[in-house]
């Protein structure tokens, strides 16, 4: 019967998430959200969400927005500004970079999709053509001056968020190019040196860089506009007390914006920039996250009671784990391997690994190489102590790597098969709300999506070596650190923060000094810069992992089950959320 209620709260969360989502999503059908592909020039296919609102018609056509994400992210993750720009009657097209989502690999390519996204706005019928504006967040900004580049009668306004002229992908900025631009910059944005040559955010208002942009030699004040709107040249810093990708999540961020294209592109309705609903949906596909991850616990609970599976379960056999101080130096190494060896790692496989056909995400690969690297450390760790455990009992079956009766073999293919339908559960109630409506499930930049026909290709070649990590992550969880005493609450608990709190640390060690006015500690290049980012995501991914594994440890008595949803499930997560860098057929 518990089974059954969870998986009953589980379908809640994820219809109400849903339902909820979709309506603020389309400001309670003031405005139809499409999702939209259009070829490029080069024929690859782009892909969008299209908010139309009631009064953009083709007799009284609106201005038009191009609304477009930064790296490894993906077009709903710039929700909080298509939202608020379509309530205030803005057409706002919200486009898959290249190579991200389901806009076609390579990424970069097409000016990072920028160039044909303005081409394909400029297109509709219903859109005024004289009251184009872009707004790109981070490369997404690139992606915007690629356009403007190519197409400077084509744009009327520009903001930038967390972005820059003159990166390694755009041309430099002088006082007439780009045309009436707003940058956002948050204060403690962590990539201010790559973008406006000032290691602190906070000081931009000071980069020679920017001086040049705005025609100045002293320091910018922000929220004055130096130039003309008239003549294109306007210009305006704002700086939201931020991150970087804290700058999607920023009421204030996202209001400078609306600010900005209410002065350069004119009102279509009369809205305070304060006036926002947008966090309404962030919550509620937030709720629907949740709901998909308790689906895994019940729908894996359930199948579990099912004849076909039943024989999977069964009790730990581990009668003699790590126990005094050997148990607390295995649980301190636990806690501080990944978190150790994440910056070092992640930094040699971008420079050694580089994207192939075979693995065509280099994100994916520079994830993958590390946690194998400290897969392999945790390996070597875990033999050195066995061998001194043998004596007290510590054999296969009792670190769950060997059943206690039946075919080992046998369960660990049924384990796969089990673990394969019920992430297959989950994606299919992903797959329901992205048809029926229109959005994905996630916080922020943490995305649950349904996977396109190529990443699923890609998918089926990083799921094996990323078993193996969650195998020995399980194997040293449950086999070595799991307590004997307490109850199954505890020990899930207990492995919750053995498997995720070092992650947690990590990112005050690196979070507290940019927070504090300064730079995060040990991150040497821009390449570490953005990991720094990407790390925001660790400390709940292994939160989630770690209680997967755990639950379906004590269930099976085994480690394989856990492990293999685990690999099915973020394999599913970090494929669909990644930068493809090579074309694909």
């Amino acid at each position: 019967m518990k089974g059954k209620v969870f998986l009953f709260i589980a379908v809640i969360m994820i219809i109400i998430g849903g339902i909820i989502a979709n309506l603020v999503q389309n400001d309670f059908y003031q405005v139809k959200v499409r999702d939209v592909r259009f070829a490029a020039a080069d024929g690859s296919i782009m892909s969008a969400l299209l908010f139309i609102p009631k009064n953009a018609t083709p007799k009284t056509p609106a201005p038009g927005i191009l609304a477009v994400h930064g790296y490894i992210n993906s077009r709903e993750t710039q929700s909080g500004f298509a939202i608020e720009f379509a309530r205030r009657g803005w057409v706002v097209l919200e486009i898959d970079q290249s190579g991200h989502g389901y806009t076609d690999p390579p990424a970069f390519a097409n000016g990072f999709g920028g160039l044909p996204g303005l081409a394909y706005l400029r297109s509709l019928d219903f859109v005024d053509k004289n009251k184009i504006g872009m707004e790109g967040h981070s490369m997404g900004g690139w992606a915007s001056l690629a356009a403007a580049i190519a197409r400077p009668d084509d744009y009327k306004a520009l903001v930038l968020e967390g972005s820059s002229t003159g990166a390694p992908f755009a041309a430099e900025g002088s006082t007439t190019y780009p045309k009436n631009m707003a940058l956002v910059e948050g204060t403690f944005d962590e990539f201010s040196l790559l973008m406006w040559s000032v290691p602190v955010a906070a000081n931009v208002v000071n980069s020679d860089k920017l001086k040049k942009v705005f025609g100045v030699t002293e320091a910018i004040e922000p929220g004055k506009i130096y130039g003309s709107i008239e003549s294109g040249t306007a210009r305006v810093l704002y700086q939201p007390v931020t991150t970087h990708p804290g700058e999607h999540l920023s009421p204030t961020a996202i209001g400078y914006a609306i600010d900005w294209f209410q002065k350069t592109l004119g009102e279509e309705k009369t809205l305070a920039s304060s006036d926002q609903i947008w966090f309404w949906k962030e919550i509620a596909t937030l709720i629907g996250l949740i709901g998909c991850i308790l689906l895994v616990f019940a729908a894996g609970n359930l199948l579990l009671q099912a004849g076909y599976f039943s024989s999977l379960q069964g009790a730990p056999q581990n009668p003699k784990p790590a126990s005094g101080v050997a148990w607390w130096i295995a649980a301190i190494l636990m806690i501080i391997i990944g978190p150790l060896t994440y910056f070092p790692a992640t930094f040699i496989a971008y420079g050694k690994l580089k994207q192939s056909w075979l693995f065509p995400q280099q994100i994916t690969n520079d994830i993958l190489f590390w946690l194998l690297i400290a897969a392999i450390i945790s390996l070597i760790l875990f033999v050195i102590w066995h061998l001194l455990n043998k004596k007290n009992g510590g054999n296969a079956v009792s670190y769950g790597l060997k059943a206690a009766k039946g075919s080992t073999w046998k369960k660990i293919g049924l384990s796969a098969w089990f673990a394969f339908l019920v992430t297959a559960v989950a994606y299919l109630s992903v797959m329901v709300i992205s048809y029926f409506f229109t959005v994905d499930f996630r916080f922020w930049i943490m995305p649950i999506k349904p996977m396109s026909a190529i990443q699923f290709k890609i998918a089926l070649r990083y799921i094996i070596p990323l078993a193996l990590f969650y195998l020995m992550f399980a194997v040293v969880l449950h086999g070595q650190l799991r307590s004997l005493t307490g109850s199954f609450k505890k020990r899930m608990l207990m492995s919750a923060i053995l498997g995720s709190v070092g992650y947690l640390i990590m990112l005050l060690v690196m979070y507290i000094p940019i927070l504090a006015g300064g730079v995060a500690p040990f991150i040497n290049t821009i390449y570490q810069t953005l990991f720094v980012i990407v790390a925001v995501q660790l400390f709940p991914l292994f939160l989630i992992v770690s209680l997967i594994s755990t639950y379906f440890s004590e269930k099976t008595g085994l480690v394989y089950t856990g492990a293999f949803v685990n690999a099915f499930f973020i394999t599913w997560y970090m494929v669909a959320a990644q930068a493809t860098h090579i074309a694909l057929c």
